[in-house]
């Protein structure tokens, strides 16, 4: 998930009632949660880099006990720094203890989406998705955020009327919000079920279908994304569990397999090739001819082939759209690779950013 809904989700754990048994825990947790994305950093060494590291070894079970210990640490910092003791006194090891527990729940929700996990990395190099959720849910994000806002709004309230400060403020508003979470999360997984048994008994395709998968939208729990893979091609269309309605065209909805050009073979060797198609798991890597690359400025020299690397599961970019082309063009998370006359690499690019 985005950032702001796991430090949320933090807080939440923190006031659901393990503030009640040490100080600093809605501190820790609030920053644990979000911790394991200090991965981010790895982009200061280019963008493939940055994407080949993210979601790595900070977001797997192994190495979640090192981002309890290191939040920890941190957290002492904080109070030996402070010249006031809290009120409770600090229990190091309850604090180390929840801080793993909100870092897991940074493991969990970034399970729930489509980009994935590899929590059993390094034994274990395979990618996990629950795909039941977008990247960024608005409803997950609201339900937290109120939970936090709510007894602050009603703080406000009492001191007006001179009414006494309540301790540990927030905590029904806590578990109730985790507790949308839970439900949310169960209403989207039958949602997807829903969608995958239409897909695969629509009879969508001219070709036996080898696989198919059902990616989310950003906020109807009724609207899917599916994917179809024959032999020759790969059929689209949008399902709506909800009247259970499946719409697909086959032109406009299919995409052809590409041929493997030198080109594309070459790009698919290149830094940048191996880490998209170890992650990717809907991939689509076509040779452009000529065509510059989104954010380059400079022309390719003559000779050369622009390679583009996309995932078919965020093609939609997790919206609804009715121009499947322009929406595919626009795709997020995709990736270009310049190819020289002699199959050399000449320039990996993602996000507008080349990787030196």
């Amino acid at each position: 998930m985005e950032p702001v809904t796991h430090f949320l989700t933090g807080a939440c754990l923190g006031r659901s009632g393990f503030n009640r048994k040490t100080a600093y825990a809605t501190l820790a947790m609030t920053l644990a949660a979000e911790a394991p994305d200090l991965d981010v950093l790895w982009g200061f060494h280019g963008p493939v880099a940055g994407f080949e590291h993210h979601r790595g070894i900070t977001h797997t079970l192994v190495f979640a006990p090192v981002i309890a210990l290191v939040t920890t640490g941190f957290v002492w910092l904080v109070h030996r720094w402070r010249k006031k003791p809290p009120a409770i006194a600090p229990r190091w090891f309850l604090i180390w203890l929840f801080a793993l527990i909100a870092d897991l729940s940074h493991l969990l929700l970034d399970f729930t989406n489509n980009y994935g996990i590899r929590p059993f990395f390094p034994f274990d190099a395979h990618w996990h998705a629950w795909s039941i959720v977008f990247i960024f849910d608005p409803e997950i994000f609201l339900a937290l955020l109120l939970a936090l806002v709510m007894p602050w709004i009603f703080g406000l309230t009492d001191r007006e009327i001179g009414a006494r400060k309540k301790p540990f403020r927030g905590r029904g508003w806590a578990i109730a919000a985790l507790s949308f979470v839970v439900i949310w999360w169960g209403i989207r997984n039958a949602e997807h079920a829903h969608a995958m048994e239409m897909v695969r008994n629509g009879d969508l395709t001219s070709e036996p279908v080898l696989r198919v998968a059902a990616e989310p939208h950003m906020a109807d729990p009724f609207a899917w994304h599916a994917l179809m893979e024959t032999q020759d091609y790969y059929q689209t269309a949008e399902v709506g569990t909800l009247h259970n309605r499946v719409q697909t065209d086959a032109y406009s909805n299919r995409i052809y397999k590409p041929p493997v050009t030198a080109a594309v073979a070459a790009a698919k060797q290149s830094y940048l090739g191996r880490v998209y198609l170890d992650w990717s798991s809907w991939p689509l890597t076509q040779d452009m001819g000529d065509e510059m690359a989104p954010g380059v400025t400079e022309d390719p020299q003559p000779g050369w082939h622009t390679v583009e690397f996309r995932d078919l599961r965020f093609a939609d970019g997790g919206v609804r759209s009715s121009d499947t082309e322009k929406a595919d063009r626009r795709a997020p998370l995709s990736a270009w690779t310049y190819v020289g006359a002699g199959n050399e690499i000449e320039g990996m690019f993602m996000s507008g950013r080349e990787q030196k």
